[in-house]
């Protein structure tokens, strides 16, 4: 009796035929954007909202990709850019040279199970190899280490042009908001660094300011522009009279019990103004809004007061300022309270004006030492793209502080790790020499598509690449000599990356093999695809 299946069903060399087809369409997408002469890519989407970026994980993440196999790559670079920040363009491309290179090797009767135990082997090796001879320690290699990393991740942005100030600015930044947690290790975090975005004048007016701002301004002209020695309440609720619920009526029969009420209103956020004045705060940030009662109460007491700050923020802010977010003043007692210690601090909170709005700043924070990056640009998308760019630094140079090690770019990495894996497949004895060399080979595909998208020889670059890397690694007196060698993309030649300062984290490198070689070996297991059909409305 034949099994009946319900649906579509694709098997063997099709549907892998189909996933290589799909993952290779994605991959073409991204391939052109890659490396610091990349060129850019504009998406509109359904509602006419323009992005213009050359960001790999940005440009995936944009698209409505539909096929199963090309969705598990969208997935593969929102990964890399979760856990490194940058990368996310080659992991793709390497991801799809795998893929397609394997399903050669399947064409020629080799087992998938073989390909993907020898793909396992040389991601372990690569791995090694790159932890032992290709990685350097950033203490050996002095401070303009962490620009140069910084440098390498915009080279390849808009922000290209005016790198090294931005470059600076994301090191400056990075180190100013080092914390050690309670195990001992020094960490910096990415989201200690707020970036604002105001549109007018160019890039390089972006400037660090060292405090966090906020968009939001005073709830009035009358109050103070600037409060020295600032203690800050952090308030989740409103400062103004509470409406009646919905439902709810009041019949009222004397004139006097309307003004009874009224007083009653307004006593109730004179009260709880009291009690945020006694505890000595002279600045209020508050998610809710701010009445004409409290503002008047404010003015009178030289306060300032900002509304409708969304809860992220104010959630930031206290973490910065050692203070506390009070959904409520009431206490154990169930008694209205507020004390100092809730009280968050800071050296100043200033108003100022940037562009065509007011800003307030909040400087000197006690608890972490916060940054504010403020960027200019004459339009919303470049502001967008700047962001994106200064956000690829930030990570590249978090990595490299938390890590320590660092390796040379401009595919030095990939082209030494194609002449090692050569060389351990010829020393293997079973059909794994076979995929181990094809991974080698995949690895090119970087260093190739580099010099392709600027405009060089691809086969001339490469093959030279690979020359120098052999000679690296064959000759123990040419090894220091040879061993950085990447390309050079401005006169299409190579020299010594290393000594030009492209650097990039070791851990990018590292985890973009793993994820690359993960996400192929997950698309070669399939083998069967059984699609059921959508049933049709009743």
């Amino acid at each position: 009796m034949a099994l009946s299946i319900t649906g579509t069903r694709i098997t063997g060399a099709d549907i892998r035929a189909q996933n290589v087809q799909a993952v290779l369409a994605v991959s073409n997408i991204v391939k052109t954007s890659l490396g610091p002469v990349g060129l850019d890519k504009l998406l509109v989407d359904e509602l006419g909202d323009v992005t213009i970026t050359n960001d790999g994980a940005t440009i995936l993440k944009k698209l409505e990709v539909e096929h199963p196999a090309a969705k598990i790559l969208v997935e593969l670079s929102a990964l890399q850019d979760a856990e490194v920040g940058d990368g996310t363009t080659s992991v793709v491309i390497m991801a799809a040279e795998l893929l397609k290179r394997a399903n050669e090797l399947v064409k020629q009767h080799v087992h998938p199970t073989s390909i993907i135990s020898g793909y396992q082997r040389a991601k372990k090796e690569a791995c090694r190899f790159i932890a032992k001879e290709m990685a350097l320690k950033v203490s050996d290699l002095g401070p303009e280490c962490l620009v140069n990393c910084a440098l390498t991740s915009m080279s390849s942005k808009l922000i290209g042009k005016d790198g090294n100030y931005f470059a600076q600015m994301c090191v400056d930044a990075m180190l100013a908001v080092a914390t050690v947690n309670p195990s001992g290790q020094t960490k910096h975090p990415v989201k200690a660094v707020n970036i604002l975005k105001i549109v007018g004048g160019a890039a390089s007016d972006s400037e660090l300011i060292s405090g966090f701002a906020l968009e939001e301004s005073r709830a009035s002209t009358q109050m103070p522009k600037v409060v020295m020695d600032a203690k800050i309440a952090l308030l989740d609720f409103c400062l103004r009279k509470k409406p009646l619920k919905f439902g709810i009526q009041m019949v009222i029969t004397d004139p006097a019990e309307l003004e009874a009420m009224r007083r009653t209103e307004i006593e109730a956020v004179e009260r709880k103004c009291q009690l945020v004045i006694d505890s000595g705060a002279n600045v209020v940030l508050t998610t809710g809004g701010i009445g004409e009662i409290a503002i008047q109460y404010m003015v009178e007491r030289g306060i300032i007061g900002l509304r409708r700050i969304p809860k992220r923020k104010l959630r930031v802010i206290a973490k910065l300022t050692g203070g506390v977010l009070i959904t409520n003043l009431s206490n154990m007692e169930g008694q209205d309270d507020l004390t100092s210690a809730q009280l968050g601090s800071a050296q100043k909170v200033e108003e100022r004006r940037v562009g065509d709005r007011e800003v307030t700043f909040i400087m000197g924070c006690s608890s972490t030492s916060a940054q504010t990056i403020l960027l200019r640009g004459p339009n919303y998308y470049m502001l967008d793209e700047i962001d994106r760019s200064i956000h690829d630094s930030l990570c590249v140079v978090k990595r490299v502080l938390e890590s320590k090690r660092v390796v040379p770019g401009g595919g030095a990495v990939e082209a030494a790790l194609s002449v090692y894996l050569e060389h351990v497949a010829e020393s293997m004895a079973s059909r794994e020499q076979l995929a181990i060399a094809e991974f080698a080979q995949a690895l090119l595909i970087i260093p190739k598509t580099l010099a392709l998208n600027g405009a060089h020889d691809a086969t001339d670059l490469v093959a030279q690449l690979r020359g120098f890397h052999n000679a690296a690694q064959s000759d123990e007196k040419r090894k220091k000599k040879y061993m950085y060698t990447g390309l050079n993309l401005e006169n299409g030649r190579a020299r010594d990356n290393l000594a030009a300062g492209v650097l990039e984290p070791a851990m990018s490198k590292i985890k973009a093999i793993k994820f690359a070689t993960e996400a192929a070996v997950t698309i070669l297991r399939i083998d069967d695809s059984i699609k059921k059909p959508r049933q049709a409305k009743k």
